[in-house]
C-alpha cells in the first residue's frame, strides 16, 4: 500500500518530457509509481484538472525560517537554499536549523564575504547567524568592503572559506558588489577553490551600473575571464537586477561565453524591483543617480513604505539605520513598456533558472521576525519575492502571456535550478524531477486559480492555488490550506547522496 496516490492529474517531468494524465504515489518520500490503476494508498488526492509537477527548488531563498519556509510553500517551493550570500561557519548554522521546524528542505553556500569580514576587519563570526543578518552588520568598519587583501590575508580568507565547504557548504557564496574592494588575485583563488572542489561560485557581480568605467558589463566581463581562467562554475546571481538597462548587452556575453563551454549559468526572478539593506556600499556612491538610470527616490525603507527624497536623505537614514531592509526599483515594469521588456530578457534566457532572492520577514520596526504566527500579520514585511516568485512567473510569462510552453517554464523552476547544483550533492538528482525513484518534493496547483497575491503594499499575502504541496512526501499544504504543524524540511549538505 503506497503512503499517498495523487488520481487523474496533468504530470509534467520536464526532464524525460512526460505531459499528461496519469496517477502518482509515494512510500517511503520517494516517488514509487506513476501510471494508472497503481492501487491502493492511504491516502488519496483527487487531482481533476489540475497540474502535478515537481516541487520548485530555489537556490537564492535569504529567508531560512518557518514564515519564509510557510510563504515558500504557498510559492510551491519545496527547496529553499541560500547560496548567494551563504554562512560562516558553515556547521554552525545546520546546528542551528536542526532546531528549527523547518518546513522546507535546506541549504547553504560558504559564505566568503564573511571571511574577508574576520580577515580583514577582525569581526567575529557568531555561528547560527541568519544570512542577511550577518552580511548587514559592521557597516561603519568599511575595511572588509573596499580593502584589498594582502596575499597573507587572501590565505586566511581562501582557508576560511575551504572550511565552510568541508563543513558541507553547497559552494562559495560571492557577493562581489557589497566588498568590490576584493582584488583580481584573491578572487582568482577563491575561483581556484571553487574549481578544484567542484562546486559553484554564486556570484552578486562586482558591480550595477549602467556606464564606464565599473558598469555591469565589465562586471559580467571580468567573471567570465575568470571562469575561463580557473575552470571555476560561475552562477550569476539575478541577471535582470545587476544589469540594471544593460540586460540584453549582458545577456548576449553570457551566451557567447556558455557557447565557447565555459561553466556559467545564471538566474533571475520577475520583479523589476530588487531589495538589499540600506548601509549597501553600491548607494553610497555619490554618482548612483547617473550610473543606475535612477534616483533615491527609487530606495524606498520596507518597514515604513518611504522613499527616500534626495541623498541627504539617504546619508541620514543610512547612518541612523543601515541594516534597515529597502526595496530599490531600478526598473519600472507596470508603465515603461521597454522595462518590461528587459525583464523579459532576464526571465526568459535560455536554460537559466528562476530564483526568488526571498527576503527575510520583518516587524514592523524592522527587526528580523522569526515566529510562528499564521496568517501572518500585515505588519510583517519583506518583499513580494518573498510571497510569489514562482507562481508569478508561471502565471504572467506561461499560462496568459505563452511566452513559452508550461513544461519549459516548470523546467526553469525545477530541473535546470537542480542541475546548477547537482555536482555538488548527489541528492540534488533526486529533485527537480517527476520520476520513480525521485524524492517526493511535489506540488498539484491550479491552473486556473494560481496567482500571486503579495503586493509592495501588502507583502504578506500568500500566492493563491497551489491546492496540495507534499515535501518528502509530507504534505505542507493539503486543500490549499497550511498543514501548521508540519515540519518535514531536511538539511542538504555538500556531498550527500
Amino acid at each position: 500500500m503506497f503512503d499517498i496516490l495523487i488520481t487523474g492529474g496533468r504530470v509534467i517531468d520536464p526532464e524525460t518530457g512526460h505531459d499528461g494524465i496519469a496517477d502518482v504515489a509515494t512510500a517511503n518520500g520517494r516517488v514509487a509509481a506513476i501510471g494508472n490503476g497503481l492501487g491502493e494508498a492511504k491516502r488519496s488526492i483527487d487531482a481533476t484538472g489540475l497540474v502535478v509537477a515537481p516541487g520548485f527548488l530555489d537556490l537564492h531563498a535569504h529567508g531560512q525560517s518557518v514564515p519564509a519556509d510557510r510563504m515558500q510553500a504557498f510559492d510551491g517551493v519545496t527547496t529553499a537554499l541560500e547560496l548567494e550570500v551563504g554562512v560562516l561557519p558553515v556547521a554552525a548554522w545546520y546546528e542551528a536549523q536542526a532546531q528549527v521546524p523547518r518546513v522546507l528542505n535546506y541549504g547553504t553556500a560558504a559564505a566568503w564575504v564573511m571571511a574577508r569580514k574576520n580577515v580583514i576587519s577582525g569581526i567575529e563570526l557568531v555561528g547560527g547567524t541568519p544570512a542577511v543578518t550577518a552580511m548587514s552588520r559592521n557597516s561603519e568598519d568599511p575595511r572588509w568592503s573596499q580593502d584589498a587583501a594582502s596575499n597573507e590575508q587572501a590565505q586566511r580568507i581562501v582557508a576560511m572559506t575551504r572550511r565552510g565547504i568541508e563543513e558541507g557548504g553547497l559552494g562559495i557564496g560571492i557577493p562581489y558588489a557589497y566588498a568590490p574592494g576584493a582584488g583580481a588575485k584573491e578572487m582568482s583563488l577563491i575561483c581556484d577553490l571553487a574549481a578544484a572542489a567542484d562546486v559553484p561560485t554564486y556570484t552578486h557581480v562586482a558591480q550595477m551600473s549602467n556606464i564606464d568605467p565599473k558598469s555591469s558589463v565589465e562586471a559580467y566581463v571580468n567573471l567570465i575571464g575568470l571562469a575561463a581562467a580557473t575552470g571555476a562554475h560561475m552562477h550569476i546571481c539575478h541577471l535582470n537586477s545587476t544589469s540594471l538597462h544593460d540586460i540584453e548587452r549582458a545577456a548576449q556575453l553570457i551566451a557567447r561565453s556558455q557557447a565557447a563551454g565555459l561553466k556559467i549559468t545564471t538566474e533571475a526572478y520577475p520583479y523589476g524591483t530588487g531589495s538589499t539593506f540600506l548601509g549597501a556600499t553600491f548607494f553610497a556612491d555619490p554618482a548612483f543617480p547617473d550610473r543606475t538610470g535612477g534616483t533615491y527616490s527609487d530606495i524606498e525603507l520596507v518597514s515604513t513604505q518611504h522613499r527616500m527624497t534626495d541623498r541627504a536623505e539617504y546619508v541620514a537614514e543610512r547612518d541612523r539605520q543601515p541594516t534597515s531592509l529597502v526595496l530599490w526599483h531600478f526598473l519600472d515594469t507596470e508603465h515603461n513598456e521597454r522595462h518590461r521588456d528587459l525583464l523579459d530578457v532576464s526571465v526568459l534566457f535560455p536554460n537559466s533558472a528562476i530564483a526568488s532572492d526571498a527576503m527575510p520577514w520583518s516587524n514592523a520596526d524592522g527587526s528580523p521576525y522569526h515566529g510562528t504566527e499564521w496568517p501572518l500579520g500585515a505588519d510583517k514585511t519583506a518583499h513580494p519575492r518573498s510571497s510569489g516568485t514562482f507562481v508569478r512567473f508561471l502565471r504572467r510569462w506561461s499560462l496568459d502571456r505563452q511566452a513559452l510552453p508550461l513544461i519549459d517554464a516548470i523546467a526553469k523552476c525545477t530541473l535546470i535550478p537542480a542541475r546548477i547544483i547537482e555536482s555538488t550533492a548527489p541528492a540534488f538528482k533526486r529533485k527537480g524531477r517527476l520520476q520513480v525513484g525521485a524524492d517526493a518534493d511535489i506540488v498539484v496547483f491550479d491552473p486556473v486559480t494560481l496567482i500571486d497575491r503579495a503586493t509592495f503594499s501588502e507583502m504578506n499575502r500568500p500566492s493563491d492555488g497551489m491546492v496540495h504541496v507534499l515535501v518528502n512526501g509530507t504534505p505542507v499544504i493539503a486543500n490549499r490550506a497550511l498543514v501548521e504543524d508540519a515540519a518535514p524540511g531536511r538539511p542538504i549538505r555538500r556531498g550527500d547522496a
